[in-house]
């Protein structure tokens, strides 16, 4: 008996951990169970290095030759080695010559402290009116730029202008190369990263302002932007591992944080791809962790923004701020609910309207109590644009007859047309909106799709990647269509979409699966399509428009301005310590950078400010009109017509330009 109790409880103590060995047991059992890949053979995995290899060396290769060409193109153009400084000066116009011109006084400034205070707290640039110019301009790219000129000893050995130009032209190297490894990503192959580019190029008087816009803002930001979205690309990606994802969120946080630091109007562009995250995750097409892994870099690369822009309230009234915060507020909210049933696509429309109600609101509270200033004009601008508001002010008038303001020209169209852009891109962005069309019908009918595509399948409009891009691409175009300065974020675009398309054997699948072909396998004669269409595009290009590359680089331009060159001598020579200029911005920027007297005003359209300085000094600049609310005022002064003539006084005159000075005793006599 006494045995037979021992034996029972024993057998009891042994019952009891029964369930926890069970449970370790039943994991050990489906870890085991799980299908571990297995090691690719040797002549795979040389075929995968060196397709990457090739690739990688293509991408870096298309990049440097691209800031090649743009190097030779602007010798070229300009003749830049054989001119003097202040002829190569001249062409720097508008609002690039004021960026450059705070590259040249950080170079001056006795130390690197003293430069960065002086352009926080200055006094030098507009008459009476002290100005934060590095938040007011965005000037971390001359403030880095001058630092890495001074700490690298360039100075010994290259001058500030070549070296500033050539750090941009670099970097449009680098754009052209994110650019190259986006469409790789969504088709799969390099071919359609070599087609990029070549369209890229080909079209880029629509794809840049490079050439005759150096330090613009947009061209040292895009290039970080196209980065990031690079990055995104590889995020999105269904089939990525572990280290790929943290690679590209880490490439993805930094390159935000950098564009959001280099543009005035980058969070205005990330808004844009923040809603288009945003209906992706609406759509229940990716996983919604990785969609708002995104949103937290917003936050982040904000709220350093904020601190870093001295407090720049233009972050904190920002839309992507609004958006962002209520994606956040509605994910804490969100109730856990099983996928596929009534109440869920009840929740899912619930909360896409609770985003644009809060999105509104929050926007609406926050411009109510934080105090701001900066791009109030653009609201009323695009309420003008649109046709929600009428208006008699002069300077909303004058922005709509901007030629980047207005919409996009024919030739626009004609252009993107002749290089057989267009076409191919509107043929790609149809079969993969109707894919994505098709896959959102099919979530709608609780529908099971498969978490990783196969060729096989032919829905291309599975794959988050393409899905972001389509929406992203619509919203850049439908903006283009009325604004065609933003036609330089769309076109690049277009490139990049069109060329993936064309190269992805997915989306040739894709349309020979909806037709049905039974006379050949639409696999194989996708795989055909998708390396014979690039191939003729590529080869029709090259016949037409290399000759004329080429000819670009060989002919010699000539860029001289002998008026503007002697004006800029006489005011240095000549005109008063204390005088301060007034005209035209374009103009007033060119005097500010080649002799350095104050100004009354800035080819600036971010401060209400300069915008109305801007509207009583407009005049007449040589032979073009600029628009003036005064009428025939400027003519009349120019022909001495009385009364004017006791009030100015001619100083200086060309073939261009006439300069005044007003009379400070006024003589009554006719």
């Amino acid at each position: 008996m006494a045995k037979e109790e021992g034996a029972a409880i024993e057998l009891r103590q042994r019952k009891k951990p029964k369930s926890s060995e069970y449970k370790e047991s039943a994991k050990e059992k489906k870890i085991d169970d799980t299908a571990v890949p297995e090691r690719a053979p040797k002549h795979v995995l040389l075929q995968r290095f060196a397709k990457i290899f090739i690739g990688c060396l293509a991408a870096v290769t298309s990049g440097m030759m691209y800031a090649l060409y743009l190097s030779a193109y602007h010798e070229r153009k300009f003749w830049f080695s054989n001119r003097q400084e202040l002829e190569r000066e001249i062409t720097f116009q508008g609002d690039s010559a004021i960026y450059y011109s705070y590259y040249k006084d950080m170079l001056k400034a006795p130390s690197f402290e003293r430069g960065v205070y002086e352009l926080t707290h200055n006094n030098k640039t507009v008459s009476l009116k002290t100005i934060n110019a590095v938040q007011q301009m965005s000037l971390y790219p001359e403030l880095i730029a001058s630092v890495l000129y001074q700490a690298t000893g360039s100075n010994e050995i290259i001058e500030p202008v070549y070296f500033y130009i050539g750090i941009v032209f670099g970097l449009q190297g680098i754009y052209v190369t994110a650019l190259f490894v986006t469409s790789w990503l969504m088709s799969g192959t390099w071919l359609a990263g070599m087609l990029t580019v070549a369209w890229f190029i080909i079209n880029r008087v629509d794809t840049t302002r490079i050439e005759y816009s150096i330090p613009l803002r947009e061209n040292w930001a895009l290039p970080y932007f196209a980065c990031q979205v690079a990055a995104l690309t590889g995020y999105l990606k269904s089939n990525l591992n572990t280290y790929g994802e943290r690679f590209c969120y880490l490439l993805m946080s930094a390159s935000t944080y950098t564009f959001m630091m280099m543009w005035e109007y980058s969070h205005y562009l990330l808004f844009l791809q923040a809603i288009s995250l945003f209906l992706l995750g609406s759509f229940s097409l990716e996983q919604s962790d990785k969609v708002h892994e995104v949103y937290k870099i917003y936050i982040f690369s904000l709220f350093l923004g904020y601190l870093l822009q001295f407090e720049n309230s233009a972050f904190l009234v920002s839309p992507l701020l609004s958006l962002v915060v209520a994606l956040v507020l509605v994910k804490c909210l969100q109730l856990n609910v099983k996928k596929g049933t009534f109440v869920a696509k009840i929740m899912k429309v619930i909360n896409f309207y609770l985003v644009c109600t809060l999105t509104v609101t929050l926007n609406i509270i926050m411009k109510t109590f934080v105090p701001h200033k900066e791009n109030g004009y653009m609201l009323k601008f695009l309420e003008v644009k649109f046709g929600l508001n009428m208006t008699k002010n002069f300077t909303m008038n004058w922005l709509l007859c901007q030629k980047s303001l207005q919409a996009p020209s024919q030739d626009f169209f004609l252009r993107l047309t002749q290089s057989s852009l267009l076409p191919f891109y509107i043929l790609v962005l149809i079969i993969c909106f109707l894919s994505i069309m098709q896959v959102i019908f099919r979530r709608i009918n609780d529908k099971s799709l498969k978490k990783t595509v196969t060729l096989e399948d032919g829905q291309i409009g599975e794959r988050p990647e393409i899905i972001y891009h389509v929406i992203h691409t619509i919203l850049l175009g439908s903006l283009a269509m009325v604004i065609e300065g933003l036609k330089y974020l769309w076109t690049p675009y277009m490139c990049m979409l069109a060329a993936s398309g064309v190269c992805s054997p997915e989306l040739w699948t894709t349309l020979f699966k909806w037709f049905r072909l039974r006379t050949i396998h639409p696999i194989l004669l996708a795989l055909i399509l998708s390396m014979a269409v690039p191939t003729i595009i590529g080869l029709s290009l090259w016949k037409e428009f290399f000759p004329r590359l080429m000819t670009e680089l060989t002919e010699l331009q000539e860029f001289y301005d002998p008026d503007t060159v002697e004006l800029m001598t006489w005011i240095k020579r000549q005109a008063p310590v204390a005088a301060v200029f007034a005209g035209s911005p374009q103009l007033m920027g060119v005097i500010k950078l080649c002799t350095g007297w104050m100004v009354t005003s800035l080819p600036l359209y971010n401060d209400d400010d300069l915008l109305k300085r801007n509207e009583n000094v407009d005049c007449e600049e040589g032979d073009k009109l600029i628009y003036s609310k005064y009428g025939r005022f400027c003519h009349e002064v120019k022909i001495n017509y009385s009364p004017y003539v006791n009030y100015f006084t001619r100083v200086y005159w060309n073939r261009s330009y006439f300069v005044y000075k007003i009379n400070t005793v006024i003589s009554f006599q006719s």
